[in-house]
């Protein structure tokens, strides 16, 4: 089967989980196209069997180059099988509120985009101080000190779990047929 494998990233984890799931389902056989949707303009979609997109929450959003994408996809995107990797660092915890806010966002990308992803999984993501500038590393530690998390200044934390994800990525990929394509 070929498969898309894209994503919108802001500090790279959302990349290196993206990456991650292309070279796991490479390594089961499959063809795979990673693909940053800053590069997507004029994708066809209809060669591909099933996609997968990843993007990052920020600020309460996703990246607007995720959302253009989908926008302008989304009815490629409805016609095939598709899993939401949903990057964040609530994705960590267990806090209620989060995993709410975490719900919120998500029906509102949905209905931003008009699209619906067929499945989606909530990744944890990283604490990226390696990418941050001075500012946002300040807030950043002050949101890690608010959720009791202790970070040392200018050092990655990175809280993905690997093992779940690649757990996610082949029950997902299991359950694939590929696409028949009218002639």
């Amino acid at each position: 089967m070929l498969l898309l494998v894209a994503y919108a990233t802001t500090d790279g984890q959302t990349r290196k989980i993206a990456r991650f799931a292309a070279d796991r389902l490479a390594g089961q056989g499959h063809g795979v196209e990673l693909l940053n949707v800053e590069d997507a303009e004029g994708l066809d979609l209809s060669r591909f069997d099933g996609a997968i997109l990843a993007g990052s929450l920020h600020a309460g959003g996703y990246q607007k180059a995720l959302i253009r994408f989908v926008s302008s996809q989304r009815a490629a995107l409805s016609e095939m099988p598709t899993l939401f990797l949903a990057v964040s660092l609530s994705a960590a915890g267990n806090d209620p509120d989060d995993w709410a806010g975490l719900n919120r966002c998500l029906a509102e990308f949905q209905s931003e985009t008009g699209w619906t992803p067929g499945r989606t999984e909530h990744v944890a993501g990283a604490f990226r101080f390696s990418e941050y500038d001075f500012f946002r590393a300040w807030a950043m530690r002050r949101i890690a000190d608010q959720k009791g998390e202790k970070v040392e200044p200018g050092k990655d934390k990175e809280y993905t779990d690997w093992s779940a994800l690649a757990l996610a990525l082949d029950g997902w990929v299991k359950g694939l047929a590929p696409r028949v394509r009218g002639a």
